[in-house]
């Protein structure tokens, strides 16, 4: 007979936004049995909260951890943050379907080596996390992987039969469990999918009733007014449901372009994280779009040849100085995270301006030859010319459409602090500090809305016969600790985490019980 586990002694938020009260919750095979008032009996295995905060596992709704999450360190920076579960296969970009060599090679600075996948499917990719990790894993269809699945690196317009066999590809991802599809409009190869190709694209998307998720056009801020109205655009035309990744803009404008989509009936949801400076691959702002749309061994064979140095040094960079968010000053705006080539492992967590400094070299060589040595696996964070006050920040996390998401990057010797931090920031600074959120408020934003919104079953929630994915909180000791200048440090206040009421993390270290998953879409509790 399975033992029931009793967690006592809590003050228990329970994700429907109804006030905290005191109580216990049991559990048995993986579910919670009831919640309130537990009667003991013979043979409960009894666990002390404490008087913690007992709450539903946070999820992360964009996360990067794709490759990396088997490792164990990054487990524990998840799970030091109350995380149950990530979904990955963001910004369009990611293994399956496929052999997942595409997005090895162009992505490996993001989402980093899947360690054993060398399948086809979007079932196979779930299946290999299946009991092989402590957290959970969902998948949302990667466009961009499909795109180059159908069509290689050809930067045309698909035709009908393109089109048709990426709906396949699609609707064949959905059907093995992934929970949406997501694209990257500013990455390659979703830079070449237009309007009309998306459109067709979300076609199976809305058929199965799922959800379309965009690293959208343009590079939001001032631009995303523009990105957002073609999202509208597809959701009217094929009445998908969107969600915008990492929205970060002026708190104003969010909150005006969230209520236009509003008042035109327009389902669309966000996530965004709570810091100011982005990450991405370096890449992204020192190559130009001629460039950047070439196969990683033409762009390798062009940086090594000096005509084409002395073109991008002539006509490209004068127009990285005048790029509204990083100007002139770029060189000291870009910190460098990951550098695929040891012999730049010095340059890690220093800015280019310092890096090339050092090197003797000036800063558009030295990012090119960077570039040119790591096959263009580098990653930065990038730093922005106006800074947003924790406050002004807070104005958009409280939005109703949003959710927890971290963009966090795992691969490279120094991150973003958003990979170590994000979740806890969310409860120390916007929780603890501002009173953004209050506990029950912050169990919807960071647990409840992500569970409907990506139709994760019967998680997000503390509710009787569902899984018990759980967190316990000390609420005046959570405090993020990762930093731009130190962003290795673990949160720390969340020290016991179950996941399918097994322990997997117990006085802040892991167990050696793996009983994650691979979520499939309204299908979670199985497995």
């Amino acid at each position: 007979m399975v033992a029931r586990q009793v967690l006592r002694n809590a003050l228990i938020v329970d994700g429907s936004g109804t006030a905290a009260f005191p109580g216990a919750l049991s559990i048995i095979g993986g579910r919670i049995e009831s919640i309130g008032t537990v009667p003991s009996n013979a043979g409960d295995i009894d666990f002390d909260c404490g008087g913690r905060i007992l709450m539903p596992g946070f999820i992360d709704v964009h996360s990067h951890a794709d490759g990396l999450l088997f490792r164990e360190d990054v487990q524990l920076a998840l799970l030091r943050q109350g995380l149950t579960t990530v979904i990955g296969g963001q910004d369009g970009v990611s293994y399956a379907p496929g052999d997942g060599q595409y997005a090895s090679e162009y992505f490996a600075a993001v989402n980093g080596e899947h360690p054993s996948y060398r399948g086809r499917t979007v079932a196979e990719l779930l299946a290999s996390y299946d009991h092989a990790t402590r957290l959970n894993f969902a998948y949302t269809v990667p466009a961009g992987t499909v795109r180059f699945e159908v069509m290689g690196w050809e930067s045309c317009p698909a035709d009908a039969e393109q089109l048709r066999q990426m709906q396949e590809l699609i609707a064949g991802g959905l059907a093995d469990g992934a929970v949406g599809l997501s694209s990257g409009l500013d990455y390659v190869p979703g830079m070449f999918s237009g309007t009309q190709e998306l459109t067709a694209l979300c076609a199976p998307v809305a058929l199965a009733q799922s959800i379309y998720v965009t690293h959208m056009r343009g590079g939001y801020e001032a631009n995303s007014a523009k990105g957002l109205g073609e999202i509208a655009e597809i959701c009217r035309r094929t009445g998908v449901r969107a969600h915008v990744s990492h929205f970060h803009a002026d708190p104003d404008l969010v909150i005006r372009l969230m209520a236009q989509l509003s008042s035109q009936a327009v389902d669309v949801t966000f996530d965004a994280y709570p810091y100011v400076r982005g990450c991405t691959l370096l890449g992204m702002p020192l190559l130009p779009p001629w460039l950047a749309a070439k196969s990683v061994d033409e762009i390798i064979q062009d940086l090594a040849n000096s005509d084409t140095r002395d073109t991008l040094r002539t006509s490209w960079f004068p127009e990285v100085e005048m790029n509204a968010s990083l100007g002139p000053e770029w060189p000291s705006m870009i910190t460098l995270s990951h550098i695929a080539a040891p012999d730049y492992n010095w340059a890690h967590g220093m800015t280019i301006a310092e890096a090339s400094d050092r090197s003797g070299r000036d800063a558009i060589d030295f990012s090119l030859d960077v570039l040119l040595a790591s096959r263009l696996e580098v990653n930065a964070v990038m730093a922005v010319r106006h800074h947003r006050s924790a406050e002004e920040l807070g104005r958009i996390l409280a939005h109703g459409a949003h959710m927890g998401g971290s963009d966090g990057i795992f691969v490279g010797a120094h991150p973003h602090p958003r990979a170590y931090g994000t979740f806890g920031r969310y409860l120390s600074e916007y929780v603890q500090n501002l009173g953004t959120y209050t506990w029950p408020s912050v169990a919807i934003h960071l647990s409840a809305r992500a569970a409907d919104r990506f139709q994760l079953g019967d998680r997000g929630r503390l509710i009787e016969g569902y899984m018990a994915d759980l967190v316990l909180v000390r609420a005046e000791m959570v405090t993020d600790n990762s930093s731009y200048e130190f962003p290795l440090e673990l949160t720390t206040g969340i020290d016991d985490v179950f996941v399918s009421g097994v322990q997997v993390l117990a006085d802040g270290a892991l167990t050696a019980h793996l009983p994650g998953l691979g979520l499939r879409r309204a299908q979670a509790s199985t497995g």
